[in-house]
């Protein structure tokens, strides 16, 4: 429904000649609707939202207006509610306080100024309420695509503040630490006193030393060794104040095996000689590399980027000996099989700037052979 131009105003009174006064009373400065029984003005709060602010009699036939303005509040708690009674029915104001949660009551008989004035406090009231929920609303969506974001940082990260208490942990973090709960609002110290985390106690004790810009620790989490870079940064205010810190964990336990993986490629780049001993040998080792990776049971980028990258090697490794074996086994080998193994397996290799030289020789030899047909059947690797 397309947004009033004015704010709307419900009157709800069973005495037509009281709706008729205050449809009077507000109509050049408000959209005014006015009902005789509260239940069809409960269907209008359904019909025309928003509506700013209702005003209800106390005393109406079928309910009280302690009682609709209750189940106003439950359905629209934006509404502001106004209820008019007299001075001697001190209980329904209180129980509309209380049940009806009532923005104000009007003393019959009321003054028109002094009426007026309400209503317009009731109206901006409710405008304020409105717009809070918008802004809270936008902080909401903005916090949650600023976590998701965070989230999806290569590393942990936990925000504490100067108090030592934990005011945010990103996804990584929680899993590093094997956390299961919101962390916020824990002191870091009860954190780091749990089984396992001395090792991480340690090393951030030693950053607040200044001795170096970064520690490492090894933890022991949900049954899986873990190794972490610990470094700290502290957190400034617009005034150059700091306010608090934020520890950064990276995960490093896949570093020794990243290193083995680079010195495995790095052999077979520098081979000046036959390659094909080394290549069955680098997938062997590849293959077992891969094996290690998954039985660390740790899932971080660095260990699923080293697992990827070892599987294309080895994929890359197994096409460059089929591609041999078959131009030295077969007199007629599929051309255009050859080809495309070539071109898979030169996708596959993690240096393509670096590519072997027995392996630089096997696709002259493969792109000689899809021009001439002529295979001298014999090895190259």
């Amino acid at each position: 429904m397309t947004p009033p131009t004015r704010s709307r105003l419900l009157i709800v009174d069973d005495e037509d000649a009281i709706l008729e006064t205050m449809t009077y009373t507000f109509e050049d400065d408000y959209e005014v609707l006015t009902a005789t029984d509260p239940r069809r003005a409960l269907e209008l709060l359904d019909e025309y939202p928003p509506i700013a602010a209702v005003i209800t009699d106390q005393r109406m036939p079928g309910m009280t207006g302690v009682e609709f303005l209750t189940r106003v509040y439950e359905k629209h708690p934006t509404t502001s509610r106004i209820i008019l009674t007299g001075f001697a029915d001190m209980e329904a104001i209180l129980r509309a306080i209380n049940d009806g949660h009532v923005y104000a009551y009007i003393s019959k008989p009321w003054e028109p100024d002094e009426l007026k004035q309400v209503v317009r406090r009731a109206v901006d009231h409710h405008a304020l309420q409105v717009e809070n929920a918008r802004l809270l609303a936008g902080l909401r969506h903005s916090n949650a695509l600023l976590e998701a974001v965070i989230d999806r940082l290569g590393m942990g990260a936990l925000a504490v503040d100067d108090a030592g208490v934990i005011q945010a942990a990103n996804g990584p973090a929680r899993a590093q630490l094997g956390i299961e709960t919101d962390p916020r609002g824990r002191r870091l110290a009860e954190l780091l006193s749990r089984p396992g985390m001395a090792p991480l106690e340690s090393a951030i004790a030693s950053l607040g030393s200044g001795e170096s810009p970064f520690q490492e620790a090894v933890l022991q989490v949900a049954g899986h060794r873990m190794r972490l870079r610990v470094s700290t940064e502290r957190l400034m205010d617009c005034d150059g104040k700091a306010f608090g810190r934020v520890l950064l964990l990276r995960e490093i336990s896949h570093e020794p095996l990243r290193r083995r993986f680079e010195e495995v490629v790095a052999d077979l780049v520098a081979e000046p000689g036959a390659l094909r001993p080394g290549l069955e040998r680098a997938v062997t080792e590849l293959r077992e590399l891969g094996e290690r990776v998954k039985a660390s049971g740790i899932s971080s980028p660095g260990m699923g980027e080293l697992a990827e990258r070892g599987s294309r090697t080895v994929t890359a490794l197994e096409n460059w000996l089929a591609i041999d074996d078959a131009l030295a086994d077969e007199a007629f080998p599929d051309a255009q099989l050859l080809v495309d193994r070539m071109r898979v397996a030169m996708s596959r290799w993690p240096l393509p700037d670096e590519v072997p030289a027995r392996v630089r020789e096997l696709a002259k030899r493969v792109e000689a052979y899809y021009e001439s047909g002529d295979n001298p059947k014999q090895r190259i690797l």
